[in-house]
């Protein structure tokens, strides 16, 4: 069992290939696993105005006032069917992200998921991420089925 203090956490996004769009993310490192959780997907620009205009929204503002013109009227987009947030579990591969310009510290993973869950409110997706962290504590990538 991986106790909490041993739990590394991370401020950046651990999945998803549009996670730098996410307003929510969280990710923590369990022992050999990564358990990352993203949500609110709010788009670039150009999209959002896309997505407004085929379903018939006029977006007011400028800049910060009609991003929450979108927010208003449209929300955060789904990231999943029936969800805006999900939480991952992926096996590390033991390397991490050394670079100049980043130098994060967050681990390599193998991008097959182990585990999935889809939330969505940001209540829901904080404990779950919980939960799944310690589900994965009292594991080890030997013990996973091949």
């Amino acid at each position: 069992m991986i106790p909490e203090s041993e739990w590394r956490w991370f401020g950046c996004v651990g999945h998803l290939i549009v996670g730098s769009y996410c307003r929510f993310h969280l990710c923590t490192q369990v022992g050999e696993f990564l358990v990352s959780t993203v949500g609110e997907y709010f788009p670039p620009e150009g999209v959002r105005e896309i997505l407004a205009s085929q379903r018939g929204v006029t977006l007011a503002g400028r800049g910060d006032a009609r991003e929450r013109d979108y927010i208003k009227k449209l929300g955060f987009e789904e990231i999943g069917a029936g969800r805006t947030y999900e939480t991952m579990v992926f096996r590390t591969t033991g390397d991490v992200c050394h670079t100049p310009e980043c130098g994060c510290g967050l681990p390599t993973v193998d991008y097959s998921e182990l585990d999935v869950n889809g939330y969505t409110t940001a209540g829901a997706a904080t404990i779950g991420h919980l939960e799944l962290c310690r589900a994965y504590a009292s594991k080890t990538v030997d013990a996973l089925p091949a």
